[in-house]
C-alpha cells in the first residue's frame, strides 16, 4: 500500500481512539508529509474540522506558491467544504482511500482539473 495512504489510514485509526469519527488525512509535498489530522468533530464539537481541513490546519500559513505541487491524500471522499479547500490553495492531485460510504465531490475537483 501507498505510505502516504497508511499515514492516512493511522490518522484515521488515531481520531478513532479517541472517540472521534475515523477518517484521516495528509498532506505530501516532495515525497515528504508537511501536514497531518483527523476528523475533530466530535472531540472539539467543530463543524469544520473534517480530516482534510485538520491536515491543512497543520501545515500552517504558507504562501499560495507553497501548494504547487502538492498532494492531498484522505480516507473518504471529500465534502463540499473539504474540496473547497482543495480547489482554493489549488491542490492539484488527490488521493481517495474510498467513496462507497460518502460519494463526495470528486466530479467537482475533477471538472476543475485536479486529479483524482
Amino acid at each position: 500500500m501507498d505510505p502516504f495512504m497508511e499515514a492516512a489510514i493511522h490518522e484515521a485509526q488515531l481520531g478513532l481512539a479517541v472517540g472521534g469519527i475515523p477518517i484521516g488525512s495528509v498532506v505530501v509535498k516532495d515525497e515528504t508529509i508537511v501536514g497531518r489530522g483527523h476528523n475533530l468533530r466530535v472531540q472539539r464539537g467543530s463543524a469544520i474540522l473534517h480530516a482534510e481541513m485538520s491536515a491543512l490546519e497543520a501545515v500552517g500559513r504558507q504562501p499560495a506558491s507553497f501548494y504547487q505541487g502538492v498532494r492531498l491524500y484522505t480516507t473518504l471522499s471529500p465534502c463540499s467544504m473539504c474540496a473547497g479547500a482543495i480547489l482554493l490553495y489549488k491542490i492539484s492531485h488527490v488521493v481517495i482511500g474510498e467513496h462507497q460510504t460518502f460519494m463526495g465531490e470528486e466530479a467537482l475537483l475533477r471538472s476543475r482539473g485536479v486529479k483524482v
